[in-house]
């Protein structure tokens, strides 16, 4: 069962907050690991299957490194983070995974999604001037899926078949999720890109990320070595996991830091010097909360500093404004993290 994370309040600041009126609450889990995979903290059942959506990807990633597929192809260090990630569709983003593709052999068409437009504002106002017509290259999990078929590829699967189930890319796939997460028990469905997606315990999530920021815990060497290359690299470019101006590329800016959200209210995050993993999700699926959580996590467990602060607040700040730039209200975290 999940729990009331946050509670969004409007009130008029003449007045006694405590009179308040209730204006939204969010559901959903939090649960916070040590370097031994114990539970530290849990808000709602940890053991509840949750989709990784998205938040899977540094780990999906993983096998590219393993298997050596970067120096193969010679992929340069930043344009490798694009396999990471989800794209804005920036120009650089578009560029690597352009290169990406190109180095493999491989042509945009072989992607299995639609054409897309990028998320990023800019780049879609670009894109319409220059009167270019929406791409698969533009979706954000394009670098997922340029991943994906590297090592389907390498593996000696179908190309064409990157994409399904029982395939050799995701048998691979599934066995690196596996050892990350540390659970026998998962679940697949279809992710909105077309591919399948891993569902697993909220704490093997929040184990997923320990094991990414404290790489000495993965039980598997080689997936050491490449956790190793994708985190370092990530960290060194962190415009690539997502683009300017969200809450990924935010908390990757930050070297103590491994972080990636997924669709519909997940979020993973690891903690280097407190070698520590989290994970939470809303249950409506919200990510307008995202960044306000990360801060009451990351404040509650001593990692929160205070130039990560002020990055943080530029997206959703503790208190919100109306049209006429007056503080109507604030958000307020309902779950006292300790451990």
């Amino acid at each position: 069962m999940y729990t009331k994370l946050i509670s969004e309040y409007r009130f008029d600041p003449s007045e006694d907050p405590k009179s308040a009126a209730f204006d939204l609450m969010h559901y959903g889990y939090v649960c916070i690991v040590d370097e031994h995979s114990n539970v530290l903290y849990s808000a709602g059942d940890c053991d509840d299957l949750v989709f990784y959506r998205s938040a899977s990807k540094p780990i999906q990633a993983l096998p590219v490194f393993a298997h050596g597929l970067d120096k193969k192809y010679g992929l340069e260090e930043k344009e490798s983070v694009i396999l990471s990630a989800s794209h804005a569709g920036c120009p650089c983003h578009v560029e690597a995974v352009e290169s990406v593709l190109k180095k493999a052999g491989f042509t945009e068409d072989i992607l299995c999604m639609n054409p897309a437009v990028p998320a990023d504002v800019k780049a879609n106002e670009d894109r319409i001037r220059q009167g270019i017509p929406p791409r698969k290259i533009f979706h954000n999990c394009s670098g997922k899926h340029a991943a994906l078929l590297l090592v389907q590829k390498y593996l000696g699967g179908v190309p064409e078949d990157y994409w399904k189930v029982d395939t050799p890319v995701f048998e691979e796939i599934a066995r690196t999720i596996q050892t990350m997460a540390e659970t026998d028990t998962m679940k697949v469905g279809v992710d909105g890109c077309g591919v399948p997606v891993f569902a697993v315990g909220m704490k093997n999530i929040a184990v997923s990320y320990k094991n990414l920021a404290c790489i000495d815990t993965i039980q598997d060497e080689a997936l050491q070595k490449a956790a190793a290359t994708n985190v370092d690299r990530i960290m060194k470019h962190p415009e690539m996991i997502r683009g300017n101006g969200f809450l990924c590329t935010i908390m990757n800016e930050d070297p103590n830091i491994i972080a990636k959200g997924g669709a519909n209210g997940v979020y993973g995050f690891g903690l280097k010097k407190q070698r520590l993993g989290v994970a939470f999700k809303f249950i409506d699926g919200t990510e307008e909360a995202w960044s306000f959580m990360a801060k009451e996590i990351l404040s509650a467990l001593g990692a929160l500093t205070p130039e990560h602060e002020k990055r943080l607040d530029t997206l959703h700040p503790k208190y919100f404004v109306n049209d006429n730039q007056r503080v109507v209200g604030e958000r307020r975290c309902e779950i006292k993290i300790s451990i």
